[in-house]
């Protein structure tokens, strides 16, 4: 007899996403959402696909993925972001690999980055596995505000299927989200007493740091045959760093973050 899945996500204000990722899952056994507060119809979408839908403040992307995780009855679990699709050949892939003994107990699933909706292939983009299929108990995410990733020490297996992140559409989406991911970044900067007040640390981190990631990625990494959008989505990427930094200076100075909402 097969294993049992449950997928994972969080989600707030999604409902331009969440049709699509859902659709790709919903031969699932259980799909489980952490509604943080939508004022969409994300919370109608997500259970006219039969969701179980709990709804819960936010306290950050590490803990609010571990509270998906929670709430996941299934031997095993797929931790999924909003604005990312389970492609055709992981679909089937995860199934045929349910339906008998798995050699291990989590699996690496290639994603698929688009960034205006080019495919982006270079750069450090791809490929981009993330660990997101694992036996439930076994593994958990970092509990940090951005970046987090999931916690396993056991031997791992790499999936070959697709998993498509749409990642930002348009300009402005990446924009609001670099704003808002900077302030969460400013705030682990602070957390850690990485302090910008002498002269050199601010100008290492607002100004060479950016300048060097943006460098590496678009020249050495070799963005530039990612064309106009690769160009466009490395330059922000670098100012995103530019603005962590000096909200965490900011931040030193005035006692606060400002909202990156």
């Amino acid at each position: 007899m097969g294993k049992t899945l449950s997928v994972a996500i969080i989600a707030k204000n999604e409902e331009i996403n969440l049709q699509r990722t859902l659709q790709s899952v919903r031969w699932a056994d259980e799909i489980v959402v952490i509604d943080s507060g939508s004022t969409d119809n994300t919370v109608n979408i997500a259970s006219s696909f039969g969701a179980k839908v709990i709804r819960a403040e936010w306290h950050g992307f590490g803990k609010q993925k571990n509270l998906a995780i929670e709430h996941c009855t299934s031997e095993w679990v797929l931790s999924l972001d909003a604005d990312e699709e389970v492609g055709v050949e992981l679909a089937q892939e995860i199934r045929l690999l349910l339906e008998k003994l798995p050699e291990v107990d989590a699996y690496f699933v290639p994603r698929r980055n688009l960034f205006l909706n080019r495919w982006i292939r270079h750069g450090g983009y791809s490929p981009d596995p993330k660990l997101r299929l694992f036996r439930r108990g076994v593994a958990q995410f970092e509990e940090r505000s951005v970046h987090e990733t999931v916690k396993y020490s056991g031997p791992t297996r790499q999936l070959h299927g697709n998993l498509i992140h749409h990642a930002y559409p348009t300009l402005e989406s990446y924009i609001e989200h670099m704003n808002r991911y900077s302030t969460l970044g400013a705030e682990q900067a602070v957390a850690k007493n990485k302090s910008m007040q002498s002269l050199p640390a601010f100008l290492l981190n607002v100004l060479l740091n950016p300048v060097a990631t943006f460098f590496y990625n678009y020249l050495l990494r070799l963005g530039f045959l990612d064309g106009r959008e690769g160009l466009l989505l490395h330059l922000y990427h670098s100012t995103y760093v530019s603005w962590k930094y000096a909200k965490a200076w900011q931040a030193e100075r005035t006692g606060r973050i400002a909202s990156g909402t």
